[in-house]
């Protein structure tokens, strides 16, 4: 459905730049690019591949895009694919014909999840060195496929993943924990086959390291038990994580459990990976679509990717600065920035990284004219809510004291979607099918 933004004089602007955003991180577009087939010849990225050489080609994969991918596959391959498995989060279900959609929790994960992957495990397992492993990954495959390691139940993962998840730790911390309580991640899927294997990305991640992404099933993994500890008391959870997290991680770091896939593993001489999509493509496609509306656009170069609402302070900041010249702000410009901001929790409000980084922009916006922010998940969800993200203004924070909200305390409370119902300032765009971290539009008219 096209995005519901708020009413205001930006809102057809904002509308076309965010569309344009979402089209150009299409998973299966973006699939179709990066993956042909002629005759008996598979080109995927620069690599190509001789059929004739191959007897079977399975297909499995997780993440809030691996549908569509899955779709792309399908019509890439045709029959020449056998079967296959992919693991998306609810309401991403697509029409496939070969390749089975299965339904599991996001970001908790459940039961759906660990069957999925079993199945996966089983897929993979039986494979050839003759045959040949498409695994298409894309944001949210780590809590998608959920294997835990002998000892770690399912409980124990989902009370871990709640406490990382609140913590503050950054995705790439996070994902350091979870491979180490995994027999898929951290190189575990590429370990349980003899097959060649190319995975194909979507990036949720800047920087788009395959380690991260997915907690990288098929990538080599230079974190270690150690590191995992180190994490886990980093932001004060060791203690309280589950007993048996804790016997897991000192068996590993003492050499009583194996550590993951490690660079230079003979095992990756067949393992390929090609990244199909990301935010910086996102973001460059916005940039030309805020030029041909008549905008002067600006592409900051560093990522969002601190505590939501000190880096909604930095961006407004450097994107005032930038704008300023001769004591005047320049008009008409759009400041545009990617990234995927962190939020430590406390209390049991309501609300996500975007409409968090929007109300402290609000804040630090109050008084400048003809101002609008625009803060939004590509996935379509902002934390647990049912919402992509906000917009606001220069004139946020006098509405919001005008009918009674209090942005600061929603801010101290984690509550902004309260907040942001009320003032009616939420963008709603369903869920996209898609994932390529946040966007985060500046515009100056």
């Amino acid at each position: 459905m096209p995005p519901r933004i708020p009413r205001s004089p930006a809102q057809s602007l904002l509308r076309k730049l965010i569309v344009t955003g979402l089209a150009a991180a299409d998973p299966y577009h973006a699939l179709l690019k990066s993956m042909s087939c002629d005759g008996h010849l598979l080109q995927v990225g620069r690599r190509t591949y001789n059929l004739d050489h191959i007897d079977r080609i399975v297909a499995v994969g997780a993440g809030k895009a691996s549908a569509r991918m899955a779709q792309a596959i399908e019509h890439i391959l045709e029959t020449k694919l056998e079967q296959g498995l992919v693991v998306v989060r609810p309401g991403h279900r697509v029409q496939t014909r070969q390749i089975a959609v299965v339904e599991a929790s996001h970001p908790i994960p459940d039961r759906a999840g660990r069957h999925a992957a079993q199945r996966i495990q089983i897929l993979a397992h039986d494979l050839t060195p003759r045959d040949l492993l498409i695994v298409l990954l894309s944001g949210g495959a780590s809590s998608l496929l959920p294997a835990p390691a002998p000892g770690i139940t399912l409980a124990t993962k989902q009370r871990t993943t709640r406490l990382l998840l609140r913590s503050g730790a950054r995705i790439e911390e996070i994902n350091t924990v979870r491979k180490h309580l995994s027999q898929l991640k951290g190189g575990g899927l590429a370990l349980s086959t003899q097959a060649t294997i190319v995975t194909l990305i979507l990036s949720d991640v800047i920087g788009d390291d395959i380690g991260t992404i997915g907690s990288g099933p098929t990538a080599p993994d230079p974190t270690t038990f150690a590191d995992a500890i180190s994490v886990l008391r980093r932001y004060k959870i060791w203690l309280t994580v589950p007993l048996a997290v804790r016997r897991h991680l000192l068996q590993g770091n003492r050499g009583a459990v194996p550590e993951t896939l490690k660079p230079g593993s003979q095992r990756l001489r067949s393992v390929h990976h090609v990244i199909i999509g990301n935010n910086r493509e996102m973001l460059d496609a916005v940039a030309q679509a805020a030029e041909r509306a008549g905008l002067y656009p600006h592409c900051l170069s560093d990522p969002i990717v601190g505590e939501a609402r000190v880096e909604a302070k930095r961006f407004v900041g450097q994107a005032l600065r930038l704008l300023e010249q001769h004591g005047k702000l320049r008009r008409p410009s759009c400041i545009i920035a990617g990234g995927e901001p962190t939020v430590t929790v406390t209390g049991h409000g309501k609300g996500g990284r975007a409409q968090e980084f929007a109300a402290a922009a609000a804040l630090h916006l109050t008084g400048v004219s003809h101002v609008w922010l625009a803060a939004l998940g590509t996935d379509g969800t902002d934390g647990p809510t049912d919402v992509a993200g906000a917009v606001i203004s220069g004139a946020t924070a006098a509405q919001a004291e005008k009918i009674g909200v209090d942005l600061r305390s929603a801010l101290k409370r984690h509550d902004t979607y309260q907040a942001f119902q009320a003032l009616r300032c939420h963008i709603r765009t369903g869920l996209t099918g898609t994932n390529v971290n946040d966007l985060y539009l500046l515009l100056l008219l």
